[in-house]
């Protein structure tokens, strides 16, 4: 059963944070299970039984990402038809397929990019490129297929985990970093940012950027993401950049840019 907002409540949760139990009240479980990690065997089993996959499945949708993407432009309504939209490490493409449809991609002006270091399946009528976000050259590529500017930034990045919590907290933070310092060098005033963000402690600097950079910045967790995950999104609405000339000049004093404003790795 889903609320307005179009965020489904969750029936009676197990140990792991949701119930994987079927119309019969037993869970699924994978066939070929010998020989698997036992790391897998889990992972095999909620995939299996999640709802939300075979949803997206259902649906055509690439990926189950794509339904936490609609489940949070339900409830904020960030997307626009005719809008300007960059995605950030966008395969296998499922946030494309939705931000195709909720721009009305094909239909007036709306213009789709997608860039990843993975070659991503086709869209129609976007354009997807295949490499490093941090590459200058990839920045004027992008500036040139949106026409000048984007009215929003995505990214569902996140690093491989390695287990360790603190490790992939601070992994997938110096990646929410790298999305806002794209996201700061081509947002139109007005422009939104959503990305991934582990909480943890870490990213408080970058929210801070934001408070500073947006009218509005929050916290989101949509159904679709499991309860369980420290997986939440980070939704910054009202781009306006009063701060961004002083943040780039604390952090070339700091020495965290070279005189271009570049993040130096």
């Amino acid at each position: 059963m889903a609320d307005q907002s179009g965020y489904s409540k969750a029936s009676k949760k197990g140990p792991s944070g949701r119930s994987y139990r079927n119309k019969t009240g037993l869970t699924r479980r994978p066939k070929k299970m010998r020989g698997r990690k036992v790391s897998s065997q889990r992972w095999l089993t909620r995939q299996l039984n999640d709802p939300f996959v075979a949803e997206a499945k259902s649906r055509g949708f690439r990926s189950r990402a794509a339904l936490k993407l609609e489940q949070m432009d339900d409830r904020f309504q960030f997307f626009k038809p005719g809008m300007a939209i960059v995605d950030l490490g966008c395969a296998p493409g499922g946030w494309l397929q939705v931000s195709s449809l909720r721009t009305n991609l094909g239909k007036g002006n709306a213009r789709l990019v997608g860039i990843d270091l993975l070659e991503t399946e086709s869209i129609v009528g976007a354009d997807i490129f295949t490499g490093d976000i941090t590459d200058p050259a990839m920045l004027e590529k992008v500036l040139t297929a949106i026409g000048g500017a984007a009215d929003g930034v995505l990214s569902d990045m996140a690093a491989d985990t390695t287990g360790h919590r603190s490790t992939d907290h601070l992994r997938t933070t110096a990646l929410l970093e790298t999305a806002l310092d794209f996201a700061l060098l081509v947002l139109n005033q007005n422009g939104f940012f959503l990305a991934k963000c582990f909480r943890g402690g870490a990213e408080k600097l970058l929210l801070d950027m934001m408070q500073r950079n947006f009218k509005t910045v929050r916290h989101v967790k949509p159904a679709a993401s499991r309860s369980e995950s420290v997986e939440s999104y980070v939704l910054a609405i009202g781009f306006h950049g009063a701060g961004w000339a002083d943040d780039i000049a604390a952090e070339v004093e700091a020495g965290r840019r070279d005189a271009h404003g570049m993040i130096i790795v």
